[in-house]
């Protein structure tokens, strides 16, 4: 009769250990198709506005491409930089822009970070301190990608 009290007790506590309640898994926002789709109408229209063709890759928090648009005449190679911008931006916490900043300031470190992009274009997009996804944005100069991102981080706060 004790062992099988000891064994009831014993079962109830590993239920209870492993029992997994929606209370303990917990909320968090994530990047869906409708605001990828919506930044990127965003990024393209300052894109189209100054006349650079570009490409615009949203990516969510696990670094996976959620949205990807080539515009008309934009060079390929720009596709995987784009890419590689926006999951920059994510791993890093931070966008690529700094990194262009700290090597332009003679912190050649900067190029031995794995996944770390030195050029302006690649936006993470926050929620506090959890990351939502990025944006990484490639086909002109540096600083014209930065201002197409931008266009495309405004839109972002929009939707928060």
């Amino acid at each position: 009769m004790k062992i099988a009290s000891a064994l009831s007790v014993c079962a109830a506590l590993l239920f209870a250990a492993t029992h997994v309640s929606a209370a303990d898994l917990g909320t968090k926002k994530s990047m869906t198709l409708a605001a990828a789709k919506k930044i990127a109408a965003a990024a393209e229209a300052e894109a189209a506005k100054n006349k650079w063709t570009m490409v615009i890759a949203v990516l969510d928090d696990g670094a996976n491409l959620v949205y990807l648009e080539k515009m008309d005449d934009t060079q390929i190679g720009s596709i995987d930089v784009a890419v590689a911008k926006a999951a920059s931006a994510i791993k890093f916490k931070r966008n690529t822009k700094v990194f262009e900043d700290a090597l332009a300031g003679g912190r050649q470190a900067i190029l031995k970070l794995p996944g770390a992009i030195p050029v302006e274009g690649g936006v993470v997009f926050m929620d506090g301190n959890r990351v939502i996804g990025a944006v990484g944005i490639s086909g002109a100069t540096s600083a014209q990608d930065g201002v197409v991102a931008a266009a495309a981080e405004a839109e972002f706060k929009k939707l928060q």
